[in-house]
């Protein structure tokens, strides 16, 4: 499976929106390069409150393009950055994929996915009625959450807009997606 980067964004403080940019570079066990939920121990507040100490499973944030379409159809604007992930991509199921799936950005960066983004009150701060659009049930009627995935670092590189994502799917039964 094969989809694209759209947008790359990142921010040196701790708020909800990232500012977009032509190219972050993504550090090994770390993740990006200047952003404020860079590093080896949890840096998101809530996470560092629990404990300081946990292993950083939230160092690179992805949503995917497709979403924003489906919340415009809503009435909601959002754009690349506006809900702090730092990787907006195009043509692949971020929400779909199987825990330890290994995505390839550009040339060298791989990054191993972690997790959902567990949707936050911080989504209707930004928009009024955001954090329910994030929500869904499937045909189960499981909880779906909607507001991207989180991955660790494996090999660090520069990715740009525009570059490439190949997707690698882990080896053995597939492992649902849970919040992290």
């Amino acid at each position: 499976m094969e989809g694209r980067i759209e947008a790359v964004a990142r921010s040196a403080d701790h708020r909800f929106s990232k500012s977009v940019s032509g190219s972050i570079t993504l550090v090994a066990g770390i993740g990006v390069d200047g952003d404020a939920h860079a590093g080896v121990t949890v840096k998101h507040r809530s996470r560092v409150r629990a404990d300081p100490t946990q292993a950083n499973l939230r160092q690179v944030h992805l949503v995917h393009r497709e979403l924003f379409d489906e919340l415009a159809v809503l009435g909601f604007k959002i754009r690349p950055g506006d809900i702090g992930e730092n990787i907006t991509t195009q043509g692949i199921d971020l929400l779909r994929m199987s825990r330890g799936t290994r995505l390839r950005l550009g040339p060298d960066a791989v990054i191993e996915v972690t997790g959902l983004r567990n949707p936050c009150a911080q989504l209707d701060a930004f928009a009024t009625g955001l954090m329910s659009a994030m929500l869904d049930r499937d045909e189960e009627g499981r909880l779906v959450r909607k507001a991207g995935v989180m991955a660790i670092v494996c090999t660090g590189g520069t990715v740009t807009t525009g570059d490439h994502v190949y997707v690698e799917q882990p080896v053995g039964p597939h492992l649902r997606l849970e919040p992290v």
